[in-house]
């Protein structure tokens, strides 16, 4: 297959267009050519781009005119208007999770403790429906950037469930671990919640993705998510919190825990857990229990390698795996971190899609169930676990 050239345009300069830019070098179906970023912060943009020999770019209009793929690495307030215009000029957009949500109502005043949760629904499903009909309308398509669906552990259980016909029956998995690397992470109006998006959005979106991939397997239609049960809670700024240094508190008024009952249409079910109160690197896995087999999928960490030391120094200039508080005694260095979490794997196909129209796993209608059941999940939240049904749209 001769691999055609497809231009990519990197929006952001943070955390996200870093390992988007790593993942990008993986990328072997199609040629890739990156036309610069662009991010509204001058400084941060030309300490990004002057390390990687990159454009720096003036406008995210001057960016888009120059690239096929556009890269949507910034906080999730500003998803929605960027996946907008870019469609309109009809370029494929991949886009960070978040997909959108709730942002508040642009006052001062505003905190994410106190405003109504059936509002933020409301708004958020328009939210939704706005860039579905956007995309509708283009050329483009929505690439929804949810790593764990191509983490490798996911996509072979997938060929495990089109292979066996299995129902799948429970499932339960989780990620938490202590923070977040997003400076914007811990104000509502800016991430539009805490743990219950900002974390169980990854194992939430394996589930309801492999829900997705029985039911097109059964019949061809995926089986949708119908009624959540939720509960979140705020641990790190209650007044007895013991803090000992090792967990991030700057939490402005989002959630640092939440736990997700999901129904689905077919009457069975998922449970997700998230939080930012777990100690010793990143908690990603996700459990499938089916009717003739039963699967965990480790995604970090996992036991490919194991190394110990007896002092941490010895291992100074080595990165063992993200988020581990020290590298003394046993870890579980991971020899390929970006491989086990899906990442290139993930941009190798939205590049496939984009050099031959090859339809994406990770699509918009994935993106639209998740974030519609986060936040009728929130509503849950609001009325203390009552069950609330979910808006697929």
């Amino acid at each position: 297959m001769e691999k055609r050239l497809v231009r990519a345009g990197i929006v952001g300069s943070g955390f996200a267009a870093k390992f988007h830019y790593e993942a990008l070098q993986r990328v072997f179906s199609a040629k890739v050519e990156i036309a610069g970023a662009y991010s509204p912060s001058p400084e941060n943009l030309q300490a990004f781009t002057k390390e990687r020999n990159l454009k720096a770019f003036d406008s995210l209009e001057q960016l888009m005119e120059q690239s096929d793929v556009i890269h949507v690495c910034t906080p999730p307030v500003t998803h929605e208007p960027i996946v907008v215009a870019a469609l309109k000029r009809n370029k494929h957009v991949i886009v960070e999770k978040p997909f959108t949500g709730y942002f508040g109502d642009g006052s001062e005043s505003f905190s994410g403790d106190t405003f109504s949760r059936e509002e933020g629904l409301e708004q958020t499903l328009k939210s939704i429906s706005r860039m579905l009909e956007a995309e509708k309308e283009s050329e483009g398509l929505i690439m929804y950037a949810e790593n764990w669906v191509y983490a490798p552990a996911i996509q072979k259980e997938r060929e495990v469930l089109e292979k066996s016909g299995a129902q799948i029956i429970w499932m339960h998995g989780e990620e938490s671990h202590s923070g977040s690397h997003s400076l914007a992470y811990g104000q509502w109006k800016l991430s539009g919640g805490g743990s219950m998006i900002g974390k169980g959005c990854h194992p939430l979106s394996a589930a309801i993705y492999l829900k997705h991939v029985e039911g097109r397997a059964r019949n061809g239609n995926p089986i949708r998510p119908k009624t959540i049960s939720a509960r979140t809670h705020a641990i790190t700024r209650m007044p007895c919190y013991q803090d000992e240094g090792h967990l991030r508190t700057t939490y402005k008024d989002i959630e640092d825990f939440a736990q997700l009952h999901v129904v689905f249409e077919d009457g069975t079910i998922a449970d997700v857990f998230a939080s930012e109160l777990v100690l010793g690197g990143v908690h990603n896995w996700i459990e499938v229990n089916t009717s003739n087999h039963r699967t965990i999928c480790n995604i970090h960490p996992n036991n490919a390698m194991q190394a110990y030391t007896p002092a941490e120094h010895y291992f100074k200039d080595v990165y063992v795996v993200e988020k581990t508080e020290t590298k003394q005694g046993w870890s579980s260095m991971s020899p390929d971190e970006a491989w086990f979490a899906g990442y290139q794997h993930e941009m190798d196909a939205f590049y496939k899609s984009a050099a031959f129209g090859e339809p994406v796993e990770s699509n918009s209608s994935l993106a639209a169930d998740v974030i519609a059941t986060i936040y009728a999940g929130y509503v849950s939240s609001e009325r203390k676990g009552a069950e609330v049904p979910i808006t697929i749209l």
